[in-house]
């Protein structure tokens, strides 16, 4: 086995790791905007574990999670559920969104990542923002919310790490393009949100400040692509939710999984590309 496939074996093992730690951060911050973050699991329970309950296994050792208090029996559905999830990989204990789906969705991503950029310097980058980025479509997909403590870290992590990553010897970007892609894809949005608030939330801006830097790292050939690749997946979305009568012309959906996903496409070509 060749280093680049060592590399994207080490990629898809980081991700799936970091996956792990998604669920529970993504439980805390899928809230409404006059809400506070949740601190304890769905039984009530405080949240406990490093930086405050941030990080760690979405899992309560008291209760389970699953809204069932001690000493509760559970019903025959009750255990039918618990080991369809055990089937898939998530204990009974897990709260919040899937383990198993979000650990091997950005195993994948950390994958492509690896495989597209090679050993490049900012490969390092790329696979340190996708969990972020995984978040980001996580929450947003659930509550229709872009927080404000995830999106703003993403862009400033992204120019400080591609700064880092530029000045190391091999790198195939540029530091001052990503700059330029992220002042104009988040000044973009931002007349976009000016001329249709409700098309566009303002959460949707902060969040193109961040992937217009990833993306201007390999160019402005590659902002327009994953710019249209972001817009025609939330088309196809929304239009699919209106052919399945699930929605109608007017009704709000989350942009910003399809945001992320159109510049993670982009940035698949850009980097095999370069």
């Amino acid at each position: 086995m060749d280093l680049e496939l060592w590399v994207a074996v080490g990629a898809a093992l980081w991700g799936a790791a970091a996956g792990l730690l998604v669920p529970r951060p993504a439980y805390r911050l899928s809230v409404r905007p006059d809400e506070p973050w949740r601190d304890c699991c769905p039984e009530g329970h405080a949240l406990t574990g490093p930086a405050r309950g941030w990080l760690g296994l979405a899992r309560c050792p008291e209760c389970g999670g699953r809204g069932r208090a001690p000493g509760i029996p559970r019903t025959a559905s009750q255990v039918s559920g618990d080991a369809g999830r055990v089937a898939l990989g998530d204990a009974p204990s897990a709260y919040g969104p899937g383990v198993s789906l979000i650990s091997l969705t950005t195993a994948v991503v950390c994958a492509g990542l690896a495989l597209a950029t090679g050993t490049r310097p900012e490969l390092a980058v790329w696979l340190l923002l996708a969990p972020l980025g995984v978040l980001l479509a996580v929450v947003d997909f659930r509550v229709q919310r872009l927080p404000d403590v995830l999106t703003l870290p993403l862009a400033g992590a992204a120019l400080v790490l591609l700064g880092a990553a530029a000045l190391v010897p091999e790198h195939a970007g540029d530091w001052l393009t990503a700059l330029y892609g992220s002042l104009a894809l988040g000044g973009a949005y931002f007349l976009l949100f000016l001329i249709n608030p409700n098309g566009m939330g303002f959460g949707d801006v902060k969040l193109a400040l961040g992937l217009g830097a990833v993306l201007g790292w390999y160019g402005w050939s590659v902002v327009l692509l994953g710019t249209f690749a972001g817009f025609l997946f939330g088309g196809l979305y929304g239009m699919g939710l209106v052919v399945v009568r699930r929605a109608g012309r007017k009704t709000s959906i989350p942009f910003g999984p399809f945001l992320v996903a159109g510049a993670y496409v982009g940035l698949l070509i850009g980097a095999y590309a370069a």
